[in-house]
């Protein structure tokens, strides 16, 4: 279950003063279990654990006081395989995320005890706690250090192919192991940490395509923060219209608020997504006649226009239907408060008349500035947003013909616009906001919070 925060979306994970300005935006949050199938998948269902401990060199077991007293050598003792891994995690205040793996190791190697030469067999468990911590935050990326690795060994289980077995032989065993193990398994755990570091930032750090019109360069914007209660990944991204050129927006980071019953918290400020929003809402000046056949909302505006055209305006009492030309001004905002998603847009309304004989005669310009209501969901790893007109406020900005009063027009241009372009915005956000496949984990059953 994940949830998403709109106040941007981010993956917080760096610790913010009480004092930081928490930035609006929209976040999204994980629960324990997804994260930690996520760390199990590419530690040890991948064989990532099982590969490095393969190498692992144990030194010869020498001892004296086996069978009938004679001197013990236990040699080529190497690891055969893991069994039963598992692994768990739990976060740690102002530190990071301590790692659990518990298993149990095979050994194998020769044992001469006296003159007899046989092989020997060892199942050893251990349980593996290392503390893991973020550091070096630059460009997005971080390094991940092991603070400290306590490695524990739990039952030793020994078999000789003959059978004969002495306890003096099983306490060498496992004095030798006690002390040789942990030093050996901790920098694997280490190596392994690190190179799962580097796979899941590859998750935050990627670039995807939005439709035909750009891409979204997504990274870490800061630290990686935890608390007792959640790990947050704060995601920024640069966006990029086709072309090259970047579309500005304020890159502070965001502060999200803390989920009880969630462990992974991702977030995307206000800013970022308004800069994805005038890569999205880039629809192209629509111009069309007054005619029923267009639109039946065209039409009626044509109607209360000409009940408010001064008399002495011949040209405007011709036959020919008026045009309309509808262009976008300026770039959409979205403005999130809490538990509610707003996206403002001002449109220029141009209604003219195309004369045989001369330039076109501008009956009115109008600028209509929006209030749009914003759904927001996930779809596909993609978040969606779809607008249905909250409110309109029209002002006249010039009429040819000596127009001033437009108080009757509000309703016709308000039906024009949901008519007309409210459809083609919403196609053109249809495609959504693509997300990154942050540590793997599918945005599936997604709980937004605003």
């Amino acid at each position: 279950m994940m949830m998403l925060k709109l106040f941007g979306i981010v993956f917080f994970c760096g610790l913010l003063s009480p004092s930081q300005e928490v930035l609006s935006g929209l976040s999204c949050a994980v629960s324990p279990g997804a994260m930690q199938n996520v760390l199990s998948d590419a530690i040890l269902q991948n064989g990532l654990l099982q590969q490095h401990l393969q190498g692992l060199v144990l030194p010869n077991i020498m001892g004296e006081g086996g069978l009938l007293n004679s001197p013990t050598s236990i040699t080529g003792l190497h690891l055969v395989r893991v069994r039963l891994p598992r692994l768990s995690v739990l976060l740690l205040p102002g530190i990071g995320v301590q790692l659990t793996i518990t298993a149990k190791l095979e050994l194998s190697g020769n044992c001469l005890v006296g003159l007899l030469s046989e092989l020997i067999d060892i199942l050893v468990d251990v349980n593996i706690t290392a503390n893991i911590k973020c550091t070096n935050f630059e460009s997005g990326t971080v390094q991940v250090i092991i603070e400290d690795c306590l490695c524990i060994l739990g039952a030793v289980r020994i078999k000789l192919l003959s059978g004969l077995l002495s306890l003096s032989v099983n306490e060498i065993v496992l004095n030798q192991l006690t002390a040789t193990l942990p030093g050996l398994l901790c920098p694997v755990v280490n190596i392994v940490v690190n190179l799962v570091n580097i796979q899941l930032l590859g998750t935050l750090n990627a670039v995807i395509p939005v439709g035909t019109a750009g891409t979204i360069h997504y990274q870490l914007a800061s630290l990686p923060f935890t608390s007792g209660l959640f790990l947050g990944l704060d995601l920024d991204g640069a966006v990029k219209q086709v072309g090259g050129s970047i579309i500005p927006h304020d890159s502070s980071s965001s502060a999200l608020p803390p989920l009880l019953d969630k462990l992974l918290v991702l977030g995307l400020r206000q800013s970022f997504l308004n800069a994805v929003l005038s890569l999205l809402i880039q629809i192209p000046p629509q111009t069309f006649t007054c005619t029923p056949e267009v639109f039946s909302s065209a039409s009626r505006l044509q109607e209360a226009i000409m009940t408010i055209v001064p008399s002495e305006c011949s040209t405007c009492h011709g036959t020919s239907p008026l045009s309309i030309k509808l262009t976008l001004s300026g770039n959409p905002l979205i403005i999130l408060e809490e538990n509610k998603a707003t996206v403002e847009l001002s449109v220029l309304i141009q209604v003219f008349v195309k004369r045989l004989d001369g330039p076109i005669l501008n009956l009115l310009l109008l600028k209509a500035d929006l209030s749009l209501k914003a759904h927001v969901s996930i779809a596909g790893g993609r978040l969606v947003l779809g607008l249905t007109l909250g409110s309109i406020s029209l002002s006249l900005e010039s009429s040819d013909v000596g127009i001033s009063n437009i108080l009757d027009l509000k309703p016709h241009c308000s039906s024009l616009l949901v008519e007309t372009l409210l459809p083609l915005i919403n196609g053109a956000l249809g495609i959504g906001i693509p997300l990154p496949n942050v540590l793997g984990i599918p945005l599936i059953k997604v709980d937004i919070q605003i």
